[in-house]
């Protein structure tokens, strides 16, 4: 970053399973301070940070609640909010509740800005009254705008799947676009830098392009980061955030397809 500060940071890490295997609970919680002590060092000193973490309900809910205990011991961050992303999909057995949230930790170096948004939610509860100047007024009547603002229970956003036009074929942890432009939205301004350290798809780097944001992102995996690269230039070239039926790595899998050999699964390419 040649010394700039970021005023948003937004990680999804591997939940201590894809990257990892089976890591100790304190290793993995170790190798998270890590990465939260480079985070910090990239940060302004007024900036926000999100982390999109998992609660595994069969481990006693980790890493979530050691996370959260971890991040206690760094002085600069303040928690601002727990936001659970509702999934329309789930997954359970007959004797458990479905499992469908995704968890987001907000936290807040400073005191960074903070934009108000309003969903496509119109607002339908009447009946909370306040006096303003004499006269008794109810919720409705104050209100800045006929939908509601999102709170830190989103129901209002689709999560990714193969029909979509941003899926990207074989990012499995792909984010929703418009959570996370939610979060830029909120978070930072035009021209204001945006980090990400777990890009997988490259949905903060999409997200940043379009609200016209700075972006700074990495991931160890090299497919992951031809994938950004690709679906960068697709938005440029032609406006399109994914592959609706198509696949980032159309013209080599052509090309193995001339050779008359099967069509290799890309992921076993690197392997």
């Amino acid at each position: 970053m040649d010394g700039q500060k970021a005023q948003l940071a937004i990680h999804d890490p591997p939940y201590n399973l894809v990257a990892f295997g089976t890591r100790s609970v304190a290793d993995f919680i170790a190798w998270c301070e890590k990465w939260i002590e480079t985070t910090n060092a990239s940060l302004a000193d007024d900036a926000s940070l999100y982390v999109w973490l998992g609660a595994d309900q069969n481990e006693g809910f980790q890493p979530l609640p050691d996370f959260m205990l971890m991040m206690r011991r760094f002085k600069d961050f303040a928690s601002r909010s727990f936001i659970t992303m509702r999934n329309q999909r789930g997954y359970g057995t007959q004797k458990n509740w479905m499992a469908v949230r995704q968890e987001c930790l907000s936290y807040v170096k400073g005191n960074p800005d903070f934009t108000v948004q309003y969903t496509d939610i119109p607002k339908i509860l009447r009946g909370y009254y306040k006096d303003i100047n004499g006269k008794k007024t109810e919720n409705m009547e104050r209100s800045k705008s006929k939908n509601i603002r999102p709170g830190n229970v989103w129901v209002d956003v689709q999560q990714v799947f193969y029909r979509m036009e941003q899926n990207v074929n074989g990012c499995y942890a792909q984010k929703p676009l418009k959570c996370i432009e939610r979060l830029i939205i909120a978070s930072s301004k035009e021209g204001d830098a945006v980090i990400d350290f777990f890009a997988h798809s490259g949905t903060t780097l999409i997200a940043a392009e379009r609200l016209k944001r700075q972006c700074f992102i990495c991931d160890t995996d090299p497919i992951y980061c031809e994938i950004m690269i690709r679906r960068l230039e697709r938005l440029r070239a032609f406006g399109k955030t994914g592959w609706q039926n198509g696949n980032a790595f159309e013209q080599e899998l052509h090309e193995v397809e001339e050779t008359e050999h099967p069509v290799l699964d890309l992921w076993q390419w690197k392997n």
